[in-house]
């Protein structure tokens, strides 16, 4: 533990690595319900730990980090790795199903803050107010982060597939990299500008921020390359 509090750009990596392989391994074994379950998974994780944030120091630049990113960037791997293989039709529904999902896991958690925590317990009121926390965010952001998502998810999809009709479904690199670095810029920008209606951060200050966590998206789709050449032809269950 003392080792990656001191190596925390090395930690960050290594949750990148294993975002990634925990949807390829979903995907070996369940096939495109696998991949489903990677969208969903990424986008409530990413919602939820959207708050964490650090510093890291990456090629020399000083950068604020959400965790969130990180878990939120997998998601278009598997959209992308679903287009590949199964078809727009199948990318789309992914990103629906995902979309449902964090609406009832908003609503839910929500919900749970109305029931007053027992005094029995001593760790009641700390997981009452925890779980508040979480579910109180101001609804400008809530309603920014499910137009980031789904906007730039949708634009990612159909982005990808033009590609890949207009190269006769050759250079995958290309077609995965120009719609998920796109369809992240669309993301950022809208998130980020959500922050300019919810706080009294400048115009400039959020570009700033948008701008350091793109360039970390930026890193994750490159490194994600190497894995959808890695599992595009494995056979998996219908």
């Amino acid at each position: 533990m003392e080792f990656f509090l001191e190596n925390q750009e090395l930690l960050w990596f290594m949750v990148v690595i294993y975002d990634l392989t925990l949807a390829i391994f979903l995907f070996k074994f369940f096939g495109k319900y696998g991949l489903y379950c990677a969208v969903v998974l990424g986008i409530i994780l990413g919602n939820l730990q959207g708050g964490k944030v650090s510093e890291l120091e990456v090629f020399g630049l000083s950068l604020t980090v959400s965790m969130g990113a990180i878990l939120y960037s997998g998601i278009y791997f598997a959209t992308d790795l679903l287009n590949e293989k199964y078809g727009k039709n199948e990318a789309n529904r992914a990103v629906y199903l995902g979309f449902v999902a964090n609406i009832a896991v908003m609503v839910t958690l929500w919900v749970s803050t109305i029931f007053l925590p027992s005094d029995i317990t001593g760790s009641a009121a700390a997981v009452h107010n925890a779980i508040t926390t979480l579910a109180t965010y101001s609804p400008i952001f809530i309603i920014g982060s499910l137009t980031a998502y789904l906007s730039s998810q949708v634009f990612d999809v159909w982005f990808f597939n033009y590609l890949k009709t207009k190269t006769g479904g050759k250079k995958l690199w290309l077609r995965n990299n120009l719609s998920t670095l796109s369809s992240q810029l669309i993301d950022t920008l809208i998130y980020q500008f959500t922050w300019v209606l919810a706080t009294d951060l400048s115009f400039y200050e959020a570009f700033s921020i948008a701008m350091a966590k793109y360039f970390i998206k930026a890193i994750i789709a490159f490194v994600d390359t190497f894995f959808i050449y890695l599992v595009r032809n494995w056979k998996v269950p219908n």
